[in-house]
């Protein structure tokens, strides 16, 4: 009987002993949740954030495993395209190759002249990839992919690049680089480049030796070792770093992936290697977010300038 009590009075002792430890650990374990939930949340892209879910949830191994067998998907939309080398491309101006008459088979250059940020970048020699693009009908692309012909304005482009300049800390020079990259080449390939913008945003923070260990790389992800043939033509795989071709053969892919999955929620699904998957760990929706930060960054901007330009009127 009296073991009861000591063994009692011990326990009492042993928990009031453990309690701080029980405390600093449970402490410690509140902290470890909200920084994994916020680092999650920050806005990092899938290769910046260590605990980023759409890399955890879907691997770089499942995006390789459905670049290697998602190309076979449509096939029915391709057809003979005769083309010609396209000829010098000038200050803000788009020139690629586009059919003439499907029934004579001619085709011709079509340009394209178009306001950029920095103008120059249309004059860096690169071959088109619009022989590739222009086989995927726009009818079937989800209307979401389309250009809403937001990034026809410097203004929004300027937005944009503020926006980006901050939140990822970057270069000026650089950041107006790429934008005006993305807005020339989806100019050739026919998609939105805010949606560009948005998927580079997530995949590589705009960084351009962003590399994964399953070897996607470049400012859009692109898997090297599936789409060998694609880089084959700006001189190989070793290319896949400059911005100017990797933009160009990730908005082809992202543009074929969505025409064969039949809306752009599906394509970026395919597009993160997670076609096959039940979920594609938010990748989706945060490429969407992100696509959707952006538009509305730009129709602000837009209300504000007619705004301004009503009071000007009235003055």
């Amino acid at each position: 009987m009296q073991r009861e009590p000591a063994m009692l009075a011990a326990k009492n002792l042993l928990a009031h002993a453990m309690a701080p430890v029980y405390r600093v650990i449970n402490g410690l374990l509140v902290v470890t949740v909200f920084m994994i939930v916020g680092l999650w949340l920050s806005g990092n892209g899938t290769n910046a954030g260590a605990f980023d879910l759409a890399r955890i949830l879907v691997p770089d191994e499942a995006r390789h495993i459905v670049w290697s067998n998602g190309f076979g998907m449509l096939d029915q939309y391709k057809t003979e395209l005769s083309s010609t080398p396209a000829p010098e491309t000038e200050i803000a101006a788009v020139i690629y190759n586009k059919s003439q008459s499907e029934k004579t088979g001619f085709s011709g250059a079509k340009q394209q002249t178009i306001a950029l940020l920095m103008p120059s970048v249309a004059q860096v020699q690169v071959k088109s990839i619009s022989h590739l693009a222009d086989r995927i009908p726009t009818s079937k692309l989800d209307p979401q992919a389309l250009d809403s012909n937001l990034m026809g304005s410097i203004q929004n482009q300027r937005a944009v690049a503020d926006f980006f300049e901050k939140k990822y800390k970057l270069d000026r020079t650089k950041i107006e680089e790429y934008v005006s990259n993305t807005i020339l080449i989806a100019k050739e390939v026919n998609i939105d480049p805010v949606l560009l913008l948005a998927v580079i945003s997530v995949e590589s923070n705009f960084n351009p030796n962003t590399k994964s260990q399953a070897g996607a790389e470049g400012l859009m992800q692109v898997m090297t070792s599936v789409h060998r043939d694609k880089y084959a033509v700006y001189g190989g795989t070793a290319q896949a770093v400059k911005p100017e071709v990797n933009i160009r053969v990730g908005a082809y892919i992202l543009k074929y992936l969505i025409a064969t999955a039949g809306s752009l929620r599906n394509g970026l699904k395919f597009y993160v290697g997670a076609g096959n998957a039940e979920d594609d760990g938010g990748y989706a929706e945060k490429v969407m977010a992100e696509r959707n930060r952006l538009i509305s960054l730009c129709q602000t901007r837009s209300t504000n300038r007619l705004t301004l330009s009503v009071k000007d009127l009235r003055s």
